[in-house]
């Protein structure tokens, strides 16, 4: 595929438009399911048409971002509230405390009670930080996909599929 022809898609502006809804949706509700199917009824587009362009679009599948946003949320909650970490998994869209524990320390690299304990303990150092930079620099850089960061630490790599050269 040449380049102009995977650039197209990312420059229809009615194609943004409709993928800046779907997104838009993810963010005001990501504590909801948002599964491809529903995310393309919000677009107006095929479910693949719309996960590819998403993708491409955005820099993530539309789950990695949904991952991603309430990752961000949980960890505002732990850092600003006394919410007990099991409402905050259940608030931010997580069906279990274990999933999300996982989850988290797989994103974050610490669990929520570590993470809420050492944000209280440099409290005071981020006063002076506008809200936006305290955001961006806690956002999780999903770049991996959480199940394939489990298989690369436990030394189980998959290796990608050997394309036949074409002369």
């Amino acid at each position: 595929m040449s380049q102009q022809a995977s650039g197209r898609n990312s420059q229809d502006p009615e194609l943004l438009r409709r993928l800046l809804r779907a997104k838009d949706r993810m963010d005001a509700a990501s504590h909801e399911a948002w599964p491809v199917q529903r995310l393309a009824k919000v677009s107006s587009v095929s479910e693949a048409h719309f996960a590819r362009s998403f993708k491409e679009a955005f820099g993530l599948p539309p789950h990695r971002y949904l991952l991603t946003r309430r990752i961000e949320r949980a960890k505002a909650l732990l850092r600003d509230t006394d919410t007990p970490v099991l409402e905050i998994a259940l608030q931010t869209g997580w069906n279990s405390l274990g999933t999300f524990g996982r989850t988290f320390r797989d994103v974050t690299g610490e669990s929520p009670s570590e993470l809420r304990a050492r944000e209280r303990a440099a409290r005071h150092e981020l006063e002076r930080v506008p809200a936006c930079y305290v955001s961006a620099a806690y956002r999780p850089g999903l770049t991996t996909a959480v199940s394939e960061k489990r298989r690369q630490e436990a030394g189980v790599t998959k290796e990608p599929p050997q394309k036949p050269e074409v002369p």
